[in-house]
């Protein structure tokens, strides 16, 4: 058989490959007045698109559940996270990257129909009846609590706390669904988190001579350094440069930087 052009080869790994979803983003909450809007927990799962054919991940990249996973899906697009429980988010993210991995109890749990109409309720009422006809299909509503109160925001982040959860999420639920970063969507947790570009390795002193002991990290929060979070695995082998990598933080210094910037994980597509 003849060689491919490198050209063809790169041609064939891009078609395994789906266009990127235009999926809806949160912004941060910071005391806006939700009223009405509806409340649910913020799962620590994977990001997953179902577009009516396969699954796919936030930059377009299919997943590859077992056998039988899809079955029952509808013939329309899900929004939603790959979940099982909380805490349980490395073996969730090691699982859907693999062809042959086991995804005993991850289901993707669902926040929105994007083609559905009317408001949230509605949208999410498209897929229950759904659901009734198809019990079995792996696909799980995320409860949705209407809000009366703000102060009933940060009683229910606290319980979620609590009990291990990440946080909460906010939705103003008279929005249809669009792409992009969303004013009527905003998570609201005790400890922020965004994601950033690596820009350069720094060596570690002491322990951490001769491996990792910091990053530098750039957004549009400008250039900053994170040097704690990581695993001894993770400073053996770091993130790439280049790579997208989430951090924890609180606050911001007067330049505008994120104050106290803490790894939390790297991205890596399936």
């Amino acid at each position: 058989m003849p060689r491919l052009p490198a050209l063809c080869l790169a041609c064939l790994m891009m078609a395994a490959r789906a266009a990127a979803p235009d999926l809806i983003l949160a912004g941060e909450y910071s005391g806006q007045d939700v009223r009405g809007w509806a409340m649910s927990e913020k799962l620590d799962g994977v990001r997953a698109y179902w577009d009516g054919h396969q699954l796919i991940s936030r930059a377009g990249h299919p997943f590859h559940p077992p056998d039988g996973f899809l079955a029952d899906y509808p013939p329309w697009p899900l929004d939603g996270e790959l979940y099982s429980t909380r805490g349980d988010f490395e073996r969730i993210s090691a699982a859907v990257r693999s062809a042959d991995a086991d995804w005993a109890g991850i289901h993707l749990h669902v926040f929105d129909v994007p083609q559905a109409e009317s408001t949230l309720y509605r949208r999410l009422a498209t897929l229950a009846a759904w659901l009734r006809d198809h019990p079995q299909a792996r696909i799980r509503l995320i409860p949705q609590i209407p809000i009366r109160d703000t102060a009933e925001v940060d009683t229910a982040l606290h319980a979620i706390e609590a009990a291990g959860g990440e946080g909460v999420m906010l939705r103003d639920p008279a929005r249809p669904y669009h792409g992009g970063r969303s004013p009527y969507l905003l998570k609201h947790k005790s400890a922020h988190d965004a994601e950033c570009t690596v820009t350069a390795h720094h060596p570690g002193t002491g322990r951490n001579a001769h491996r990792l002991g910091a990053l530098t990290c750039e957004n549009a929060h400008g250039s900053f350094r994170i040097g704690s979070g990581f695993s001894d695995a993770e400073r053996e082998h770091p993130p790439a440069i280049g790579s997208t990598i989430t951090y924890r933080y609180r606050g911001y210094t007067k330049k505008g930087t994120p104050r106290f910037a803490t790894y939390l994980r790297a991205h890596n597509e399936p």
